[in-house]
């Protein structure tokens, strides 16, 4: 990323604060009797919304510098702020910043950001952040897929029952490997009683004939497969121009999930960064969309990236303005209201994908529900790659499922992709009410998606709340359900990266049994 030039003072801008909310960190475990036990649209409102008085005394800031109330608007309670159509000049004076126009030297996009900012000091306590300002994020560069996959001719037969990777020359994994290894072949979910979200970011869409196709040829029983299209923010939607990822994801949540009803949410944006911003608020909006996804009965997953424990030379800049090597996992996947997937290879043993994101993040601190995995994983660590990263950040990914040689059909052609992106769809079908797949990079993330989903429908048939936010449960009782991957590790940086362990679920190298 280089500054090519200063913004023009009178181009417009937009700015949301968002507040520390006076609930969401008084979150405890709960008791085995009690998961799923989720708020109301109105508890959560209430939940989230931070003091009046702060919200008065951000007003009066706003106004002490001539901003319209017109230009002044208020979102899920009260805890975000949006100001609209602020020449840059009158943000900068707003937030003591500087704002300039960068441009990407690989992709030639722009973005509009600040290297600092700064806030009143009576709100700074009452302030979680401000975006748009310091953060860049990176856009994205799709994973080439593995070679020799761009042959038609290289398909595995639909109808075999695949149990050991090893057991083919070219051993792609498909569905019916993924439901016989994760055991929920045997599982028909209802159609009517659950809803599974794919999000796409960057103009990345999903093809429906693509996805007929797939299903001809791996799920010949479920070659009705569907989805409606919900366009967020100016995200398109031109299925003749179909993304990769966007086929992977929508291919394997249905085959996972079906026939679990489907939505693909493309959202606007430059940057997968602030696209997942637009999705979520858009998502908070809707009355139909559980409001703070995880307290309303949702699930949301996000892949934990393909970079091991940091991308290129991984230089950062530390509180001196100075550049260090520094981990630093990616966004949104550190959200610590999300569930973070990590990728897998192999069967018998099943190890570690090299590039599984995961570390610690450096914005968000360590969560209540990694109280106890956390210390453990630390003490194994010692003192390696002391000031690398934050030990007492929220550590990421949380679980982890197969990520490398999915097959997918894109363009009517046979590829075989890799990446925690194919992952998480798989998970995300195996849950349900409300599930959403966010997707950043390859093939872990989906799997995932489909394994909540079905869990999800299962308790729903059973007259049982929905799972809703996954972590607390993953860390708890869900435990119970997951193997250890105890081989492996996530290189980057010019390092090892982190290693897999007995006993630790940090980095997320954790498999599920039959949970079905």
């Amino acid at each position: 990323m280089s500054s090519i030039r200063s913004a023009v003072p009178a181009i417009q801008s937009t700015f949301s604060p968002s507040f520390r909310s006076r609930g969401t960190h008084s979150c405890v475990p709960l008791p085995r009797g009690r998961y799923g036990a989720h708020l109301s649209r109105e508890e959560v409102a209430e939940l989230v919304a931070p003091p009046s008085d702060v919200l008065e005394l951000a007003n009066a800031w706003l106004r002490h510098h001539s901003i319209p109330p017109s230009a002044i608007s208020t979102k899920h309670g009260g805890s975000w702020l949006t100001v609209i159509g602020v020449p840059v000049s009158r943000a900068n004076e707003l937030l003591s910043a500087s704002y300039q126009l960068y441009r990407h030297i690989g992709t030639n996009d722009t973005v509009l950001r600040t290297l600092s900012y700064g806030l009143p000091t009576a709100l700074l306590e009452h302030v979680q952040n401000v975006a748009p300002t310091t953060h860049f994020g990176f856009p994205r560069t799709p994973r080439m897929p593995h070679d020799g996959a761009a042959g038609a001719q290289k398909r595995v037969p639909a109808g075999e029952p695949v149990t050991v990777l090893s057991s083919r020359q070219e051993p792609y994994v498909t569905p019916s490997f993924l439901r016989s290894l994760y055991k929920t072949s045997s599982y028909v979910p209802a159609a009517d009683q659950n809803a599974l979200g794919v999000i796409g970011f960057l103009d990345d869409f999903p093809n429906p004939d693509d996805l007929r196709q797939f299903m001809n040829e791996y799920r010949f029983d479920a070659t009705s497969a569907t989805y409606t299209v919900a366009q967020i923010k100016g995200g398109g939607y031109d299925p003749g121009n179909p993304g990769v990822e966007a086929n992977l994801n929508m291919q394997y949540t249905s085959a996972m999930a079906f026939p679990t009803r489907h939505i693909f949410y493309s959202t606007g944006s430059a940057d997968t960064g602030d696209a997942f911003i637009n999705w979520l608020n858009y998502a908070l909006d809707l009355l139909r969309v559980p409001q703070t996804l995880g307290v309303r009965g949702a699930s949301v997953l996000f892949s934990s990236g393909n970079h091991g424990v940091g991308r290129g030379n991984c230089l950062a800049p530390d509180s001196s303005g100075n550049s260090r090597v520094q981990f630093r996992p990616t966004f949104p996947s550190t959200c610590p209201w999300v569930t973070s997937v990590g990728g897998t290879t192999g069967n018998n043993p099943e190890i570690a994908a090299s590039l599984s994101g995961g570390g610690f993040s450096v914005y968000f601190p360590r969560p209540y529900y990694q109280d106890s995995a956390v210390p453990t994983f630390l003490q194994r660590l010692g003192r390696r790659y002391s000031g690398l990263y934050n030990p007492e950040g929220r550590g990421v990914p949380d679980i982890a499922l197969q990520a490398m040689n999915f097959g997918v059909i894109f363009k009517t052609k046979f590829m075989s992709l890799g990446g925690t992106s194919c992952s998480t769809p798989v998970r995300h079908s195996i849950s349900a009410y409300g599930s959403l797949k966010l997707s950043a990079d390859w093939p872990t993330h989906r799997q995932r998606q489909g394994i909540i989903s079905l869990l999800n429908d299962y308790r729903i048939s059973n007259g049982r709340p929905p799972l809703g936010f996954l972590n607390p449960w993953l860390y708890g009782i869900g435990l119970e359900g997951l193997n250890d991957i105890t081989s492996g590790s996530n290189p980057g940086c010019k390092t090892e990266g982190f290693s897999a362990v007995p006993g630790s679920r940090v980095s997320g190298h954790s498999t599920s049994k039959n949970w079905l």
